[in-house]
């Protein structure tokens, strides 16, 4: 009997907490513990981030803050989408902002690792790199205004593909998105060998479009047989009228993920750093005429309307446990 994914991930998880506690010892005598950091961060708090540096010299306090959102979907259509909630922080901060439009999650985490971004989004798959590789101390993600957040992975094909469950997938194209992304990669690679053991290339050959945005109109276009998708683009890209709701077929559906997560730079000034979490924490969905921000106007297409404090130890464990069924590294090149 195959393993369901549940048990693949609780016997992950146990590995990954035997693994942790034998780091502790090992570097119990360290000033700097890292646990699964990269060797330029210490971790002395435990919360599995990169501390602030001792050293005031490393602080860096920017005249202008660069922002990034993750590259779910087109860069344009996003630099308009967080442009009233940027003028928010410029007031916030004190700083001038600049909204940097990246085109793949790689790109994202090396310009935070290099020092050129200071405030990012990074999507659900990519936020472990970026938390161990970049320096990124994530603290808050969007939510419904009943508190709900989060996203599904599906797998989706077109009508008349031929493809009426996951099954039908072997001997057939399946788009992912990038190896960075959890629903668009790593979390449908655990969950089709564990479930349905059906492997890459041995049982359907793997594609990968670069966004969720490109898989969902590949499989609209029937330019895919099907594609592991987050439904939250999906929603977003039927509410703007990009595709039709019955251009796709959804075959598998996933537990609930931790959407994107918002943070910044480990080394950022600590004023500026306090600075930045309250932009998100004060900022208003709708300006004081009643009208909605652009922000509003783009993420209640898929229910979401406020952000909400979470910690990337809590949040981000389930994540965490399908990387290390995927036998994920978090080793920095």
């Amino acid at each position: 009997m195959l393993k369901s994914l549940r048990n693949l991930m609780l016997t992950a998880a146990a590995i990954a907490v035997w693994n942790f506690g034998a780091a502790v010892q090992v570097q119990a005598a360290s000033d700097c513990p890292r646990g699964t950091l990269d060797e330029r961060y210490c971790d002395a708090n435990g919360d599995l981030t990169a501390d602030l540096p001792a050293d005031e010299s490393k602080w860096v306090n920017p005249d202008t803050l660069i922002f990034a959102y993750t590259p779910v979907e087109d860069p344009a259509v996003y630099k308009e989408a967080w442009a009233d909630f940027l003028t928010h922080m410029e007031k916030t901060t004190g700083k001038k902002v600049q909204f940097f439009p990246v085109q793949s999650n790689a790109a994202q985490i090396e310009a935070m690792r290099s020092g050129r971004l200071h405030v990012a989004g990074f999507n659900t798959g990519s936020n472990p790199l970026a938390v161990n590789c970049a320096g990124f101390v994530s603290f808050t993600i969007m939510a419904s205004l009943d508190g709900n957040f989060g996203y599904e992975m599906e797998i989706i094909t077109y009508p008349g593909s031929g493809i009426e469950k996951v099954e039908d997938l072997k001997g057939r194209q399946l788009a992912f998105t990038a190896p960075t992304s959890n629903s668009g990669f790593k979390a449908p690679s655990a969950i089709l060998k564990a479930e349905f053991d059906l492997i890459q290339d041995r049982d359907f050959t793997p594609t990968f479009s670069g966004k969720h945005d490109n898989s969902i109109l590949g499989v609209a276009n029937k330019d895919y047989d099907a594609a592991s998708i987050a439904n939250s683009v999906k929603f977003r890209m039927i509410k703007r009228n990009v595709i039709k709701e019955s251009d796709t077929i959804t075959i598998y559906k996933s537990q609930t993920f931790p959407t994107t997560g918002f943070g910044h730079v480990y080394n950022l000034h600590p004023d500026l750093a306090e600075k930045v979490r309250e932009s998100f924490s004060s900022f208003k969905w709708d300006k004081e005429d009643g009208t909605p921000t652009s922000l509003k106007v783009e993420f209640e297409k898929s229910n979401e309307g406020q952000f909400i404090p979470i910690t990337y130890k809590e949040f981000w464990e389930v994540i965490r446990t399908i990387d290390k069924a995927n036998n994920v590294s978090y080793a920095c090149k």
